[in-house]
């Protein structure tokens, strides 16, 4: 994990390079698959989600087509609060976790797309995916509904 401070003049010091960078440096370095960790140089609170929404709403605004749409950005805050919060957060990680292990599969196929172009069929990767989060949120909704039942038995 690479680990930064946040200083109150706003500057990012990057411990394990000695080093100021900018949110843009972090930006990059997260395309690289590290994990990070930001913190307040004196109170030592975390900041690190307030560095990756930065990022994002960086991303965002770029001008390019949005991941989080004005509908998804709605539909996410009517999660907050919530009882079910926590399995929603676990459902979208999950999701985008899924999405990625099948993109990668999807990149690697498409690679190899002269032996097997049948396999490579974006709507049949994209169909998998579905099923598989249909899955896991069955399953997240099921053993919910379990520890809320008093018996941890389901009722048909």
């Amino acid at each position: 994990m690479r680990e930064f401070k946040k200083y109150p003049n706003r500057r990012l010091y990057d411990i394990q390079e000695s080093r100021y960078v900018t949110v843009e440096d972090i930006h990059k370095i997260i395309l690289t698959g590290e994990t990070i960790s930001v913190l307040d140089s004196k109170s030592a609170k975390d900041l690190t989600r307030s560095v990756l929404l930065q990022i994002i709403t960086e991303q965002e605004g770029a001008g390019d087509e949005p991941i989080l749409t004005d509908k998804v950005l709605e539909r996410l805050i009517q999660f907050y609060g919530i009882p079910m919060q926590r399995v929603v957060s676990q459902y979208i990680e999950q999701s985008v976790d899924t999405f990625i292990d099948h993109f990668e599969a999807y990149q690697y196929k498409v690679g190899d797309v002269a032996s097997d172009v049948a396999s490579s069929e974006p709507r049949g990767l994209m169909s998998q995916v579905l099923e598989q989060n249909m899955d896991f949120w069955n399953g997240m909704v099921n053993s919910t509904l379990r520890v809320s039942s008093p018996d941890g038995e389901l009722e048909d």
